[in-house]
């Protein structure tokens, strides 16, 4: 079973989630891109019809594989803020 893990980091002036160096939108708080990536998370338990797939990998490549509708992935989210955002230099 594939395993993804979320990281939920400061980026661009607020916080977004991460996943293998590519990040999500920037959103203002830390709430707001927890949110956000646990809807994600629910989203990629739902089954679906299997399909063919296209994705595009760190270095630009572009992939096709075939999807097992019901083949989901196992799914983390790594967080380790514990309280206010330190200060911007």
């Amino acid at each position: 079973m594939v395993k993804i893990i979320y990281e939920i980091v400061q980026h661009d002036g607020g916080w977004a989630y991460r996943l293998g160096g590519v990040y999500s939108e920037a959103f203002a708080t830390h709430d707001q891109a927890l949110e956000a990536v646990r809807i994600v998370m629910a989203e990629q338990q739902v089954g679906d019809e299997s399909v063919t797939i296209s994705y595009q990998d760190e270095s630009g490549r572009w992939h096709e594989e075939y999807s097992d509708g019901g083949d989901r992935p196992e799914v983390e989210v790594v967080d380790s803020f514990e309280g206010e955002a330190p200060p911007s230099p």
